[in-house]
């Protein structure tokens, strides 16, 4: 089990995706605007991530 692993069922209707990632990258956004250089990379980060394991990563062949 990975430490950051988003492939579980709860993730897999799309609107669900789309709304963490949303939440990640308007946090980010926030903070950049509140001058919180760190937060803001921190959540752009961690928006990034969880674009790539939930859209590009692809899903596993098995549910758990």
């Amino acid at each position: 089990m990975a430490f950051f692993d988003l492939q579980i069922p709860f993730f897999k209707p799309v609107w669900r995706r789309c709304v963490l990632i949303g939440i990640c990258l308007l946090w980010s956004a926030f903070e950049f605007y509140a001058g919180a250089t760190l937060w803001g990379l921190l959540f752009l980060g961690l928006g990034a991530l969880a674009t790539w394991q939930l859209f590009f990563a692809g899903w596993p062949d098995k549910q758990r």
